[in-house]
């Protein structure tokens, strides 16, 4: 029993380290969701479920062996957020709510993936050391926590001050949100000297 405890534990340290961000993410899209209607908010959940596992399997695999991880050029998947944020921000809108930066589940999943892919750097060595029945127990609890997440972030998106504050300036905040998120993405990863070295 205290195995188990202790392997739930550490999953819940790893989860929360990895995905702290994407409260941020989350949140601003329950909030385009309360004023645009899109994406849904079921979108959001099964989106977040199949970004988180999208990565999650990667590291599984990556951490088996089968696979490898060109690091650092995962970093470029910053970018999707940053053309989503840049395409919000110019399109015309004729109300004053906010953006649907993202509006369906594979986008949700699409910014999720980005948006975590220096997850994979974690998970690898984690999943690498852990025991099948360990790694099971990590797997339920990330299922566990994922929920957990968009229940935070959907208390969040409708938290008054939240919505006021993306009511006054949404039109250019979550865009300005994704682009920074993707900008981070790029530059954290270490890949724009790697594009400057093979350019060069």
């Amino acid at each position: 029993m205290t195995d188990l405890l202790g392997s739930a534990g550490g999953a819940a340290l790893v989860f929360a380290a990895t995905n702290l961000d994407d409260i941020v993410v989350l949140t601003v899209l329950f909030v385009a969701a309360r004023g645009t209607g899109r994406p849904r908010p079921r979108d959001i959940v099964a989106g977040q479920y199949l970004g988180i596992g999208a990565l999650v399997a990667t590291g599984v695999v990556v951490a088996a062996g089968l696979l490898v991880v060109p690091d650092p050029w995962t970093g470029l998947l910053g970018l999707l957020p940053i053309a989503l944020g840049v395409r919000a921000l110019l399109a015309r809108r004729d109300d004053d709510g906010p953006p649907a930066v993202v509006g369906s589940l594979l986008g949700v999943a699409g910014v999720t993936i980005a948006n975590g892919a220096d997850n994979i750097a974690v998970y690898v060595p984690v999943f690498r050391s852990l025991r099948p029945a360990t790694g099971l127990v990590f797997l339920l609890v990330f299922v566990a926590l994922v929920a957990v997440w968009c229940a935070v972030a959907a208390l969040l998106g409708g938290h008054p001050r939240v919505v006021r504050l993306v009511g006054r300036a949404g039109h250019w905040l979550v865009p300005a949100i994704f682009v920074a998120i993707g900008v981070t993405i790029v530059v954290g990863s270490g890949v724009l000297p790697r594009l400057a070295a093979l350019l060069g």
